[in-house]
């Protein structure tokens, strides 16, 4: 039994660096840094509203379909990796079920633009 815990020694050893160095990293950053937002670092500039505000807000859907859409082609590109290495093995099969699966985010695709859910007005 011994035995079996000291191979995981160096797993333990290697966390406890972590978890030290990682303290050590937000400790340094509370001394080094200045801790006095001022206006431009609490105005909004990505999600579109104010940052310390209320967390229950209604916010606008458009912020959804976004992160959905973009979820949507960052798993196709997910899927794109693999195929475009297994490519050679697969052969015309895999090929041509990969176009079919193209082709149905491509009419996704076409369709949310031509509902308007890329504008953003």
């Amino acid at each position: 039994m011994d035995e079996i815990l000291l191979e995981y020694l160096p797993i333990l050893i290697f966390l406890g660096i972590a978890i030290v160095i990682a303290g050590i990293c937000v400790g340094a950053s509370y001394v080094v840094a200045q801790q006095r937002p001022d206006v431009a670092k609490t105005s909004a500039y990505e999600c579109g509203f104010d940052a310390f505000d209320d967390a229950r807000r209604q916010f606008d859907v458009r912020f959804y379909l976004v992160a959905i859409l973009f979820i949507i082609f960052d798993l196709e590109i997910a899927f794109l990796f693999p195929w475009a290495i297994s490519l050679g093995d697969i052969g015309l099969y895999g090929f041509w079920s990969m176009m079919v699966f193209l082709g149905v985010l491509t009419i996704g695709f076409i369709y949310e633009w031509r509902k308007g859910a890329l504008e953003w007005e």
